[in-house]
Parts: structure tokens; sequence; C-alpha cells
């Protein structure tokens, strides 16, 4: 019989009071214009292909799955993409950014609780990155709240 070890087993693992195992959560939410109501950087409505950037996913997270809560809808035909891209704008050969990785086209025109739609192995993050939504679909034009919910688990940089 032959025994593997796991590279990595004995990796220094995140230590807080409640353990390792969390949940990141992002907000993504727009006012009656359309308008981004949680961000200073976009003083008009939110169009196709805008990018926000919802949480940090700091670096040694493992991505595991994801929830999106569509609580208030938004505009008629909306979508979004929500994954990550790097912060400091860089990619990586190890772990490809992927403004995808949990909802590719995730339907955001009426209320509803969605969990992870993409089939991605889980990944570890090598570098600090953001929880991306991208606008799909239609323009934002009116009312709406997502909150995005990423189950992970902190290992701390490696």
């Amino acid at each position: 019989m032959t025994t593997l070890t796991s590279n990595g087993m004995k990796a220094l693992q995140y230590s807080g009071p409640s353990g390792n195992k969390s949940v990141i959560r992002g907000n993504f939410a727009t006012n009656a214009s359309g308008v981004a109501a949680n961000q200073s950087d976009l003083a008009t409505a939110v169009q196709i292909n805008d990018v926000a950037r919802l949480a940090i996913l700091p670096a040694g997270t493992v991505l595991d799955d994801a929830v999106a809560i569509v609580s208030d809808a938004f505009a008629a035909s909306t979508t979004a993409d929500i994954g990550f891209l790097y912060a400091d704008g860089v990619d990586s050969s190890a772990v490809p950014q992927n403004a995808a990785f949990f909802f590719s086209g995730l339907a955001t025109s009426s209320t509803g609780r969605t969990r992870t739609t993409a089939v991605n192995a889980p990944v570890t993050l090598p570098k600090d990155a953001y929880l991306t939504l991208t606008r799909k679909g239609a323009a934002d034009s009116a009312v709406g709240i997502v909150d995005v919910l990423v189950d992970c688990v902190l290992r701390g940089a490696v």
C-alpha cells in the first residue's frame, strides 16, 4: 500500500478564533437612476461591461463556492458576470483571473437566490484580488440590490 501526502498539507492555516472557514460578502446596489449607491467612483448609471469591485479576496484564499442573492431586482434584461480580478492588475499564470469564476450571465432582473453556476475547481489565490461584478445584458436604470456570499478558506499568503 502506498501512502500519499498532499502538497501544502502543512501550510500555515489562518488561525482566527472561529477557524479558517469563512464567508466574504460583497454588495452591489443601484439607486433609481441606475447609479451605484455604495461607491464614489462613478456619478452616472452603470453601463454594460462596467466592473464593480465588491470586496477584497486576500492572498491565500481558497475559493470554493458562492451564492448571489438578488433581493431587489435590477432593470429589465440586466445580467452580471461575477468573479475575481487581481488587485494589482497583473494576471497570474498559476491561477488566471476570471471575471466569471462564479457566475456568467446571472439574471439580475428578477429576485432570487442562486448558487454558483460555473463549474470550476477550487483555486487558491496567489495574491490579493477583488470580487467583481461585471454588468452585462443592459445598463442599470433602476433600483437593485445583490449580495454575493463567497464560501472560502482563509489560509494566509503562500
